[in-house]
């Protein structure tokens, strides 16, 4: 009885897969939304927030470019999440199909999934330390070398532990 009840507890993750995947759906649109606002400032000459007056409007392209990019890599950490809940948790193992499933995107345990989603993590700190250079380029401080020092030793505590390697 115990054991059954803990296999039909599983399908609680249903929340986690489709609260990720709204969210990954809404954030692609956001994403798009500022991929749409750097053509609109490049070649329209639509008004920049007041924080990036102090760039050309190629800049203020570039800089909407790289928060676009942000957005959609976060999208993907919770589209690769939503995916390896219902990979782990629902997806029968017996039904398993050939070759449909991507290799990058394959769970094949929770460690796997952490795996991934650190690795994208650091991909994302470093386009955000990339947006933070860009937007401040003329005002850059000793203080802004914080974040890509975390993300070396982010980097550097995944290969030690050995996280990084694909199986």
């Amino acid at each position: 009885m115990t054991k059954r009840l803990l296999v039909q507890f599983r399908y609680v993750s249903w929340i986690a897969i489709i609260g990720s995947m709204a969210g990954s759906v809404l954030l692609f649109l956001i994403g798009a939304a500022k991929t749409y606002n750097a053509f609109g400032v490049f070649l329209f000459n639509t008004a920049p927030p007041a924080e990036l007056l102090h760039l050309d409007r190629a800049d203020i392209a570039i800089s909407y470019l790289i928060k676009s990019l942000d957005t959609f890599l976060v999208a993907l950490v919770l589209f690769i999440f939503s995916h390896g809940v219902y990979t782990l948790f629902i997806k029968n193992k017996s039904a398993e199909e050939t070759g449909t499933t991507l290799s990058w995107i394959k769970t094949p345990n929770i460690g796997h999934l952490k795996n991934k989603l650190a690795e994208v993590i650091i991909i994302i700190l470093f386009v955000k330390f990339l947006e933070l250079v860009l937007i401040n380029f003329n005002q850059l401080r000793w203080e802004m070398l914080v974040l890509p020092a975390a993300i070396l030793m982010l980097s550097a505590g995944l290969k030690l532990l050995g996280l990084s390697q694909h199986k």
